[in-house]
């Protein structure tokens, strides 16, 4: 059975400028709340992330990647600190599959100690992450000002509860880069750049490098199916002038619902005008300091740590993912017991269903 062709609609995404931005507070923030409560997924213009500094973080990026992965995995990916280097190692629950990506994460404090790695190894990465990502948790804390308005907070309310100065500091910054992919694929192998997902976090920056397409969204989260599979998606063009911002599933928890944490995913090439080479991104995820209380202005759900927040999360996705096990093992041993049936009996073929759906055809 062939895989399901990915459904497109035409959505406009919020361009939100940051310009003036202490006199223009109240009409940014306006334009913020309406992107977060409808669609979830926004970009931000007149950053003050100047063209430069994005263009030296990349090649910075590049650099660590060029590595070999001997060198790199002198600071491996520790789960405990969300910190380090890993390869081929994230499964989305909406795939059950690895991403076909290696990704390096960075955080501003303790979490970091002996992931960095050493300057004789890459002279000077460390000075320019750093100083990238300070940059990036300015731009944060403006769009976290607006959100605390928007929610009835004191305008440092979100600043503090992400304070990266703070040993409790949870804040990743994260270097992506995906494998380039074949196109010819005579085996029908099913490659996944980046499963459908959600972030944990409160908002998610996305740098991005033109001409590297593949970032798609599924806006309305409660109007999606499991993972988003069978909706309709939109893409999403990288713009060197623009961040591309989400919300999280933390905000959207901060918020009681209000604001919605939306889908989205960096699709596997198939189509001729894909993009099939190697893709750079950068994320930043605002994640709250380990001692951050959360709980929404209107308390629909009980209160929790930043600490509790983030272990939740990883344990709903645990579950996940055991059930998407679960569920392929099931469909493997029907596919072994319709094979068997089709050697048996000699018939032409038997179908296995999963879901109410035809899934497999055997012996046809």
């Amino acid at each position: 059975m062939g895989a399901e062709k990915t459904k497109y609609l035409d959505r406009t995404i919020p361009t939100i400028s940051l310009a003036n931005f202490e006199s223009r507070i109240d009409e940014i923030t306006s334009e913020l709340v309406s992107a977060a409560e409808n669609v979830g997924f926004f970009s931000v213009i007149d950053h003050g992330i100047t063209p430069e500094e994005i263009d030296e973080i990349f090649a910075q990026s590049a650099r660590f990647f060029s590595l070999p992965d001997d060198t790199k995995a002198k600071v491996p990916f520790s789960s405990a600190n969300n910190a380090g280097w890993e390869k081929n190692a994230q499964v989305r629950p909406s795939t059950g599959a690895a991403d076909r990506k290696e990704s390096y994460q960075m955080q501003f404090g303790r979490n970091m100690e002996g992931k960095w790695l050493d300057d004789s190894a890459l002279p000077g990465f460390k000075e320019s992450a750093l100083k990238f990502m300070w940059k990036a948790q300015g731009v944060s804390e403006k769009l976290m000002t607006c959100f605390a308005r928007g929610l009835g907070f004191e305008d440092d309310y979100f600043i503090k509860a992400h304070d990266v100065k703070r040993p409790e500091s949870q804040t990743v910054a994260r270097l992506l880069h995906y494998f380039e992919t074949p196109r010819e694929n005579a085996n029908g192998e099913i490659f996944h750049r980046a499963g459908a997902h959600t972030d944990w976090d409160l908002v998610t920056l996305l740098f991005q490098k033109e001409g590297q397409s593949g970032l798609e969204i599924c806006p309305g989260r409660e109007a999606s199916t499991n993972f988003a599979h069978g909706d309709t998606w939109t893409k999403v063009a990288p713009c060197q002038d623009a961040i591309i911002c989400n919300i999280g599933d933390l905000l959207m928890s901060w918020s009681d619902d209000r604001f919605k944490s939306t889908f989205h995913r960096v699709k596997a090439p198939s189509e001729p005008d894909d993009f099939y080479g190697e893709r750079y991104s950068i994320a930043f995820f605002n994640q709250p300091c380990r001692d951050a209380k959360i709980q929404g202005p209107l308390k629909k759900y009980p209160m929790v740590t930043g600490e509790e927040f983030t272990r939740n999360a990883m344990r709903r996705n645990f579950e996940a993912l055991e059930k998407k096990r679960l569920e392929k093992e099931k469909l493997e041993k029907e596919m072994e017991e319709a094979r068997k049936l089709v050697e048996r009996e000699g018939i032409r073929g038997a179908s296995v269903e999963s879901g109410g759906k035809v899934v497999a055809e055997v012996g046809a």
